[in-house]
C-alpha cells in the first residue's frame, strides 16, 4: 500500500513540476514589458509597462485614498490617462480590487504637491523633506471612501495591495521603509489618516 502511494506521489510531482517551472514569480514578472498576467491582479493596461531601465527612477510608493464612491477609480484613470501630468497618480485601484495602470512610468503626475515642506505646520515635514514627493514617488490611488471618508478599503482592494505592493517593489527596486502612507508625509484631514491602514499593511507584510 506504501509502494503504492509513493509511486502516485512521484507520478502527482511529475506532472506539477513542468507547470511550477513555467510559473514566473513575481520578481521576474515585475521586469517585463508590455502587459503581462500577474496571478492574483486583475490589471487593466491604459498605459503598458516599457524597458523598465528606462522608466521614471522611482524611489518611494505613497498610497493615496480618493475621496470618490465606489466606481471611481474607472473614471479617474482614464481622465490621468488623457492627462498625465493632471493632479492624481500612476496606479488606481477600484473598491473590486480592479487595477488600472493609467500612466506611463516615464511620467509624472502631481500629487502630494503640498507636502514638500520643511516647515512642521502639519506634522514632522523634516525627514522627507526634498525625499519624499511627486518627482521621487509613484503613486497609488484607492477609491471608494465617500461619503464616508472613514471608511477602509475593501477586502479586495487589500487583497489586491498585498500583491501590487510587491510588484512595484521588485520592478523599481524601492525598499519596504519607503511606502509612505499621505499622511506620514502631509496632513490632509482630520477626519481620517489618509492611506495609513493601508501603507502599515505592508509593512507588518514585510519582504
Amino acid at each position: 500500500m506504501n509502494s503504492r502511494l509513493l509511486a502516485a506521489a512521484f507520478v502527482l510531482l511529475a506532472l506539477l513540476t513542468p507547470a511550477l517551472a513555467q510559473s514566473p514569480d513575481i520578481a521576474s514578472l515585475a521586469r517585463a514589458s508590455g502587459t503581462p498576467d500577474i496571478p492574483g491582479l486583475k490589471i487593466v493596461w491604459l498605459a503598458p509597462w516599457g524597458d523598465v531601465a528606462k522608466a521614471h527612477p522611482w524611489r518611494n510608493i505613497i498610497v493615496h485614498q480618493t475621496e470618490g464612491p465606489a466606481g471611481s477609480a474607472r473614471g479617474g484613470a482614464a481622465l490621468q490617462a488623457k492627462n498625465p501630468t493632471r493632479r492624481g497618480v500612476t496606479v488606481w485601484v477600484e473598491t473590486d480590487g480592479t487595477v488600472y495602470w493609467a500612466v506611463s512610468e516615464t511620467l509624472v503626475p502631481t500629487h502630494t504637491d503640498g507636502a514638500d515642506r520643511n516647515d512642521n505646520k502639519y506634522i514632522d515635514n523634516g525627514p522627507t523633506f526634498h525625499q519624499v514627493n511627486a518627482v521621487t514617488s509613484i503613486g497609488v490611488e484607492f477609491a471608494g471612501n465617500y461619503p464616508d471618508v472613514t471608511r477602509g478599503a475593501t477586502q479586495e482592494q487589500i487583497a489586491a495591495w498585498r500583491i501590487l505592493v510587491k510588484v512595484l517593489r521588485a520592478r523599481y527596486g524601492i525598499p519596504l521603509d519607503r511606502v509612505y502612507a499621505h499622511n506620514w508625509i502631509d496632513y490632509k484631514d482630520a477626519r481620517y489618516c489618509e492611506g495609513c491602514a493601508l501603507a502599515t499593511l505592508a509593512k507588518q507584510w514585510g519582504e
